[in-house]
């Protein structure tokens, strides 16, 4: 099974557990880093997601996938929060930060925007990000964008 089609067959699989406590799944991973497998389920949750949920989905979730094993080899699995500054992949995803501040990174720079910026979502379309950075707006075709995650500024 290739890993898009396992991140799809473990999301309709956590899909239901996650809604038995309010959550959903926002997305899921499956990488490899220092020689190791990860699958990691990463869920969204009105007030926030708690440990309480993490833990039930991941147990909930241990059975299905040793029957169904998906997974030929040795893997971790991980379930927590995609975190504040999440990244923003699917149009689920834009469409709930319209109107919010993202850092967005470009594949290169280009004129007149750096490689890496702030701007607020103003629109997601099939082919672009409609954005507004001081004031102006911007028409970012999507095949120049390298990561767009939500951009949460911390005041102390």
């Amino acid at each position: 099974m290739k890993a898009k089609e396992l991140c799809e067959f473990v999301e309709a699989l956590a899909a239901p557990f996650a809604a038995e406590v309010g959550c959903e799944i926002w997305d899921v991973q499956f990488v490899k880093e220092a020689g190791q497998w990860y699958l990691r389920v990463k869920l969204d949750a009105p007030e926030g997601v708690t440990i309480d949920m993490c833990e039930h989905i991941s147990r909930a979730l241990d059975k299905p996938l040793d029957e169904a094993d998906p997974i030929p080899f040795s893997y971790v699995l991980e379930v927590g929060s995609p975190g504040v500054n999440r990244v923003l992949k699917t149009d689920r995803h834009f469409a709930k930060y319209i109107g919010h501040p993202v850092e967005v990174r470009l594949y290169k720079a280009q004129e007149g925007l750096d490689k890496n910026f702030v701007a607020v979502l103003k629109e997601k379309t099939h082919e672009a990000l409609r954005l507004e950075k001081d004031g102006e707006e911007i028409l970012l075709p999507l095949k120049n964008v390298a990561l767009c995650r939500l951009h949460v500024e911390f005041t102390f």
